[in-house]
């Protein structure tokens, strides 16, 4: 769906775009072989993602979200081809996107062009030796070289525009604006090439509350008038609340739950989103005590055995340590990998 064509009402939501099937990327943290040698060591592996499968329908959006280190940002990255796939299968709208990573120049243009990425940092993402208007304009290069000069000024400025900026700030640089304007710019550089699937890797992380409310409300206003569709990663519920249709929430690698945002809100099965939900304040005047997460997330250099979670779950039992839990779906229209859900441990 075209940024410049509004989604039309009585569009199919139910349709499947971007499916995972048990994606994987493992990563080499070894020490030089000739250290291993000498010190008769055996080479270290760090599962970052380790069989994580799921599916985002058209013009939802799907949130993943977990403690640092629990390997969101690294699906991400699978996503866009950042990175490449140790194992698994990624369908984009029909079509096979699994070896994306290894695609290159025009190859991998046409697919490049429908999805894009928006990243946490601001500060970091835009080229500081760079005026906005080429920041912007540069995906228009790519995609569109036909495009003339006249025209990719003109499209730059309604992008602006288009995020609450004014078409004049494309002759400024990026540090001469707030953390919230370059989010703003970030988020008209990734509409510039007119994509159907954004991620979004804590795109509002680094900015301050207030900030984030306008960010936030403007991803929610874009994708309502041009039907985007969200990956959306974030450690903070709140924010999920505000922003997702359905939540995946994971830990060190693996999806521990799936389910619809308010019935996850309402009725939280896994042990682990019961304690990140605990941990969330109450903004209803319930006097609820806030409780917090206790432990920390393990080494994924050395994980547990069975489920991972099970050094901090109060529900463990023997089948917890020695047995890694499979995603099953429930009746309710959720999918849970726990033992103690699964056996009635927790009801």
């Amino acid at each position: 769906m075209s940024p410049t064509q509004p989604v039309q009402a009585g569009s199919n939501r139910s349709e499947v775009l971007l499916e995972a099937s048990d994606l994987a990327r493992h990563f080499d943290v070894s020490k030089p072989w000739l250290n291993r040698v000498l010190e008769r060591t055996d080479k270290l592996t760090l599962k970052a993602v380790d069989g994580v499968s799921f599916t985002i329908r058209r013009g939802e959006t799907l949130a993943l979200v977990g403690e640092s280190g629990c390997g969101k940002s690294t699906v991400a990255r699978l996503i866009v081809g950042l990175y490449g796939l140790t194992r698994g299968r990624l369908v984009f709208d029909g079509q096979e996107i699994s070896d994306l990573a290894r695609r290159s120049g025009r190859r991998s243009a046409a697919i490049r062009q429908r999805f894009q990425m928006i990243f946490q940092d601001p500060y970091a993402s835009l080229n500081p030796l760079w005026r906005v208007g080429t920041i912007i304009g540069e995906p228009l290069r790519f995609f569109r070289p036909e495009m003339s000069s006249v025209d990719r000024r003109r499209r730059v400025g309604e992008l602006l525009e288009q995020v609450g900026m004014s078409a004049a700030d494309a002759n400024r640089y990026p540090h001469e604006f707030s953390g919230g304007q370059r989010q703003r710019i970030s988020i008209a550089r990734a509409l510039a090439n007119e994509p159907e699937f954004m991620v979004c890797d804590e795109p509002t992380s680094a900015l301050d509350v207030s900030v984030q409310a306008q960010i936030l409300n403007l991803m929610k206003d874009l994708q309502q008038e041009y039907g985007l569709t969200y990956l959306f990663i974030s450690h903070d519920m709140a924010v999920v609340k505000h922003m997702a249709d359905r939540i995946a929430v994971m830990y060190l690698g693996r999806i521990a739950e799936i389910a619809p945002s308010d019935q996850l809100f309402a009725t939280p099965h896994h042990p682990y989103s019961r304690m990140l939900l605990a941990a969330v304040p109450s903004l209803e005047g319930e006097g609820r005590e806030r409780t917090v997460i206790q432990g920390e997330v393990p080494n994924p250099v050395h994980p547990p055995s069975g489920c991972a979670f099970h050094p901090r779950c109060h529900h463990a039992n023997e089948r917890c340590k020695a047995e890694v839990p499979a995603l099953i779906a429930r009746s309710d229209g959720s999918e849970v990998a726990c033992h103690a859900v699964e056996e009635g441990r927790l009801d």
